[in-house]
């Protein structure tokens, strides 16, 4: 993220700290991932690419609370494709109401 221009602060957080921090920001159980990231208002979950994230600052959805991509598929940021699944993969939306949408096709 930083390489794509976002400013960033990580930290380490134990994993009860970390569901905590999704049950209040709504992500569903479902599309849980291995990162949570808060940026303007809005969750980023897991190996969502900056392209993504910046629509979605660009268009400020107000039936959105953040973005997905659950589990770690391959050819998402920082995944790579080792030979592992097709390299596609979908980037989901979803509302504090627990709905989902595919946002993106990647």
């Amino acid at each position: 993220m930083r390489g794509a221009g976002f400013q960033v602060e990580a930290r380490n957080v134990r994993d009860d700290s970390l569901t905590a921090v999704r049950r209040a920001s709504g992500v569903p159980d479902v599309l849980e991932s291995c990162h949570t990231a808060q940026v303007a208002g809005y969750v980023i979950e897991g190996h969502v690419p900056a392209e993504a994230i910046r629509r979605l600052l660009r268009e400020r959805p107000a039936d959105v609370a953040g973005l997905a991509v659950p589990g770690m598929p391959a050819g998402s940021p920082g995944m790579g494709t080792s030979g592992q699944g097709d390299g596609h993969y979908d980037v989901l939306a979803f509302g504090r109401d627990g709905r989902t949408r595919v946002y993106e096709r990647h």
